[in-house]
């Protein structure tokens, strides 16, 4: 009952949170649409950059808006192409809608994010996958679903 209360005079707090990041996801959109003007090559050359900026003293927080909008920019790029995916004919459908990355955000902030079955939990995870391995420590991905891993291992 005093949760309630609380939740009445101060807001839910998911809700405060998702709010909060309305700049970021902002940031981000509109530097995806910057970035299509960059050819492929300029795309892929963001990472080396990336890397050398981290190097010189910038953080993965400070690079966050320019990864995610990379990631976003590729994503689009790759609409249509198929691949075999544990031998099956895959066709790339998938852009980051705002809500997912507000889940890649939070992933990255090591904050839990609780997704439903088919809401793009693999798409999500990409985002900060990359942000994080640009320091070259590497990262992990666990999940329980066999299929899921080995078949998001070679799709990703």
């Amino acid at each position: 009952m005093l949760n309630r209360i609380v939740e009445k005079i101060s807001g839910n707090y998911n809700e405060k949170k998702i709010k909060s990041l309305a700049p970021t996801i902002e940031a981000i959109n509109q530097t995806y649409e910057s970035y299509h003007a960059l050819t492929d090559e300029q795309i892929k050359a963001k990472t080396e950059e990336f890397k050398q900026r981290l190097h010189k003293g910038e953080t993965l927080d400070d690079l966050l808006i320019e990864a995610y909008a990379v990631v976003k920019q590729a994503c689009k790029r790759m609409i249509g192409q198929s691949y075999e995916v544990k031998g099956q004919q895959v066709t790339w459908q998938m852009i980051p809608y705002d809500v997912q990355l507000v889940g890649a955000i939070v992933l990255h902030q090591s904050t839990i994010a609780e997704m439903k079955t088919g809401e793009g939990k693999t798409l999500v995870a990409a985002l900060p996958i990359y942000l994080n391995a640009l320091e070259g420590k590497g990262a992990h991905v666990v999940t329980v679903n066999d299929y899921l891993a080995s078949r998001d291992a070679q799709w990703m």
